[in-house]
């Protein structure tokens, strides 16, 4: 047996006593460094947006909303890129919506539990972190030219909805996979089909997260240039109406935005783009109000 001396017990006492003291400065440390990079990021964004509202807030006028592009940077709008937008937001939610809340219900209570399975299951998550430009490339191909589409309304809308579906599927897993088990098995034990405890409990129980990440992936397909430039969205100087008929021509509002800052003029690189800018903002704004208002209505129904 090992016999310590009296100053090796205290010297491991003391020990003892500083290390939970140097964990908590790391700790809290860590926490100060994490606190610094977010006001960093809050501040730089607080600058970004102090210098959109400030060059295109004497811009938004009504006219501004209601006319189409024009050479004259006093008389430009962005109707034809805003109307646009809401075609492909309409579109995109008509195809994702039920094909990707269909997936996901498969996926996590029908699905058995096999190789294949777990291969989509793999797919689908690394879908959904490619970069949108590859979306644009494959609506381009298949869409455009293989299908005989055309640069369309309707390709531009299918491009988007290639790229939000992974995104709809992972949130509407995990929104399913958040109801308890207990749920399933009351609607089991009482004598539903599977069926019927997923349409009548399971599913209405998961739907607040299951409408919050679609309409957070429709805010993302909004915002997106690079899939709608690839598949043909006009400048709206070129598109002088809005898409009646899917199978149209379209423009979007990123599309005009990026068309203001590759003009000459100094006041469409300034004034005009940060007006389309703040438009396209108040848009996604208003989908992410959405996505909580219905979010919480959900849950206090259910």
């Amino acid at each position: 047996m090992t016999m310590h001396t009296p100053q090796v017990s205290a010297r491991r006492a003391v020990a003892a006593l500083d290390a939970p003291t140097s964990r908590g400065f790391r700790e809290r440390a860590f926490a100060g460094l994490l606190f610094a990079a977010t006001i960093v990021g809050v501040l730089v964004l607080a600058v970004l947006l102090v210098d959109v509202v400030v060059d295109g807030v004497g811009r938004l006028r009504p006219e501004f909303l209601g006319r189409y592009a024009s050479r004259f940077p006093d008389r430009t709008g962005i109707r034809a890129g805003l109307t646009g937008s809401l075609s492909l937001l309409v579109l995109v939610a008509l195809v994702a919506f039920p094909l990707g809340v269909g997936a996901a219900i498969y996926l996590e209570e029908f699905a058995p539990d096999n190789r294949f399975t777990r291969l989509m299951e793999a797919n689908i998550a690394n879908l959904a972190g490619v970069p949108s430009v590859v979306y644009g490339l494959l609506g381009a191909a298949v869409f455009v030219y293989i299908l005989q589409m055309g640069r369309s309304l309707i390709s531009g809308a299918l491009t988007l909805s290639l790229l939000v579906l992974p995104v709809v599927i992972v949130a509407g897993r995990e929104a399913l996979r958040a109801v308890p088990r207990g749920i399933r098995d009351g609607g089991l034990a009482l004598g539903a089909t599977p069926w019927q405890v997923t349409a009548r409990q399971v599913l209405p129980a998961a739907l607040p997260g299951i409408m919050t990440g679609v309409i957070l992936a429709l805010s993302r397909a909004v915002g997106e240039t690079a899939p709608v430039l690839l598949v043909g969205a006009l400048f709206s100087r070129r598109a002088s109406n809005e898409p009646w008929s899917v199978l149209e021509s379209f423009s979007a509002l990123p599309v005009e935005i990026f068309n203001f800052v590759s003009r000459p003029q100094e006041a469409f690189k300034v004034e005009v783009a940060s007006a389309a800018i703040l438009v396209l903002l108040a848009l996604l704004l208003v989908m992410n109000s959405v996505a909580i208002l219905l979010r919480n209505r959900f849950q206090r129904r259910w």
